[in-house]
């Protein structure tokens, strides 16, 4: 229930909404209560409302929305690439990814159990600090879903060019003009299947998952057989290129990329049934069962590699780009080994499993897109629903927009730095979110409640922030640059639109300094990221110091951002103008 304060401050100039404070008016007192997709904005509303969708997907729908996510060509590639980085210490490294992804997924657990929106991720920070924040923290959750689908296109061509040579140049690392032509087409094929309604949906994504989890722990059983030992120490023993090697795999080689994905029911959240209950169950069991399989994975594609392959003086490093191993690791690997029948499988799999990734990110990137415009942010249209409830405007967008990624970053690897750096950028805005509802709202019910949140949540912050540091200079830089280019474009749907949210400035003072500072401190540490023909960072910070200064920077900014979050009043506010309204007119 809204307090008389509270009412006071939403009729004021700078707060008004205009038909909703009359609504405010004259449902103050009656206790009201709302349904899903009804006009009706009460005193005692605190929990936003999407239009236009339908809740059509239950506990295994969302939980398999998730998995899917995790499980798509991360697991083709990741164990090959992050053993080439690190060597036998990849282990390491997923298991240190997996712990950070557990926090994470805790936040985004209560987050989306407390406010089951779709686009959550691009509309928690919007409700805790305001536009400016929301602006900056929703544009990268659409830059990271947007550009998976592009990146799951090209998996495919990888490992589909066993069969068909013409789709991938194993030489450049590149797909050819053919494998260019294909993506496009697989592209629109995502699109296409996202038109289907969510229950119909939910039942293709769920037959196509339950085959991307059977075959990894297929892979897992059968490898065991074929597992050596002394495996694990060789190619220069545990940790052969240091642990500063290690800690960049990490979000190089493609292991955060693997296990993105966790927080997907967040952004489905407006179409789950009993969102409350099953939207965190579904996440924590999600992120669970991807780690328990990326962990094993790892382990039995070291033990199992021929040992001639890593016994050179260069050891894993020293794979050579044309080896089966690298053109399709766990086919490739299968095919060593003397089990042709597992690579068929798995050549097949490596076209099912992106695939249902793909499908799953183009469905979470119209979501989004459709959040943002809830948050006023982008225009109205991305609202529009058909008789379905897909957001069929912002499904198309998605679709042209997954297209200008294809262009300038040709091949799967060289996609994933900027990718996981965004997603990072993306998951940073949670634990500040949390912090900031657990201080304004700790009334707003909460069917999951993260344990020790003022311990964790800054926690998980630092972090967010890790990832991002470890990504490198030079992916950092070029995220910059997409950042700037959404600033501008969402300025001009903003500046169009009467009802936009109001500025708080005042709420995103630590924004600048945070975004500013991460791109220094990147360009003084130690890692550079891909390759460095572009500028590159300067080492000026030690390795050691530099997760210390990054440690002290995401401190400073964590409680900056909690000591000017919006106040009370003005959050309740931002939360009831998204309460519900009368759904969007269906152009078709």
């Amino acid at each position: 229930m809204f307090s008389l304060s509270a009412y006071t401050t939403l009729t004021c100039p700078t707060r008004r909404s205009d038909t909703r404070v009359a609504a405010l008016r004259g449902t103050i007192g009656k206790g009201m209560s709302m349904a899903s997709n009804t006009e009706s904005v009460g005193a005692t509303a605190a929990t936003p409302t999407d239009v236009g969708l339908k809740r059509e997907m239950g506990f295994i729908g969302a939980t398999w929305a998730s998995e899917t996510s995790i499980i798509g060509s991360g697991w083709l590639f990741g164990a090959f690439l992050a053993a080439q980085a690190a060597g036998t210490a990849a282990l390491l490294g997923w298991i240190i990814a997996g712990v950070i992804v557990i926090i994470l997924a805790l936040v985004h657990a209560e987050l989306g159990g407390m406010y089951p929106v779709s686009g959550g991720t691009a509309r928690f920070p919007h409700f805790a600090f305001g536009s400016i924040a929301g602006i900056s923290f929703g544009f990268f959750s659409w830059l990271q879903a947007v550009t998976v689908a592009p990146i799951e296109c090209f998996a495919v061509m990888q490992y589909g060019s066993y069969y068909w040579h013409g789709l991938y140049n194993s030489n450049t690392s590149n797909v050819t003009g053919l494998g260019f032509a294909m993506t496009v087409v697989l592209l629109a094929v995502f699109t296409a299947v996202n038109f289907l309604a969510m229950r119909l949906f939910s039942k293709v994504n769920a037959g196509i998952t339950w085959w991307k989890v059977a075959i990894p722990v297929l892979t897992i059983i059968i490898l065991l057989f074929k597992f050596k030992a002394h495996n694990l120490g060789a190619g220069g023993g545990f940790m052969p290129y240091g642990i500063k090697a290690l800690f960049a795999a990490i979000p190089s080689a493609g292991i955060v990329f693997a296990y993105l994905g966790f927080e997907q029911a967040d952004q489905l959240a407006g179409e789950i049934k009993n969102p409350q209950r099953n939207l965190p169950l579904a996440i924590l069991t999600a992120t669970g069962i991807g780690i328990a399989i990326y962990v094993l994975l790892q382990f039995v594609f070291i033990g199992a590699i021929p040992h001639s392959l890593i016994s050179g003086p260069k050891g894993w490093a020293g794979i050579p780009s044309t080896s089966p191993v690298a053109i399709g690791p766990f086919a490739g690997l299968a095919g060593l080994v003397g089990l042709g029948w597992l690579a068929v499988l798995l050549r097949l799999d490596a076209f099912i499993s992106p695939f249902g990734t793909g499908l799953m990110y183009q469905t979470s990137t119209s979501r989004v897109g459709y959040g943002l415009a809830r948050n006023r942010y982008y225009p109205k249209a991305f609202q529009w629903t058909d008789r379905n409830g897909v957001p069929w405007f912002s499904l198309i967008i998605a679709f042209l927009a997954g297209l200008l990624f294809l262009l300038p970053f040709p091949s799967w690897h060289s996609l994933v730095g900027l990718v996981t750096s965004a997603s990072v950028l993306m998951y940073a805005g949670a634990p500040l979110s949390l912090g900031a509802f657990r201080g304004q709202v700790p009334e707003a019910p909460r069917p999951y409640r993260m344990p020790a949140a003022v311990v964790v949540s800054p926690l998980a912050f630092f972090l967010a922030n890790m990832l991002i540091y470890w990504s490198g200079f030079e992916v950092i830089w070029k995220l910059g640059i997409c950042v700037v280019i959404g600033y501008v474009l969402i300025g001009i749907s903003m500046a169009f639109d009467p009802q936009r949210p109001p500025l708080d400035w005042k709420s995103a003072t630590w924004l600048p300094f945070y975004l500013v500072g991460m791109g220094i401190i990147s360009w003084q540490g130690q890692f550079a990221g891909g390759a460095v023909a572009a500028p590159v960072n300067t080492g000026n910070i030690p390795f050691w110091w530099d997760i210390l200064v990054v440690f002290g920077f995401s401190m400073i900014i964590y409680f900056w951002a909690q000591r000017v979050r919006l106040p009370r009043s003005e959050m309740l506010d931002l939360v009831n103008r998204q309460a519900g309204t009368a759904p969007e007119p269906r152009a078709h």
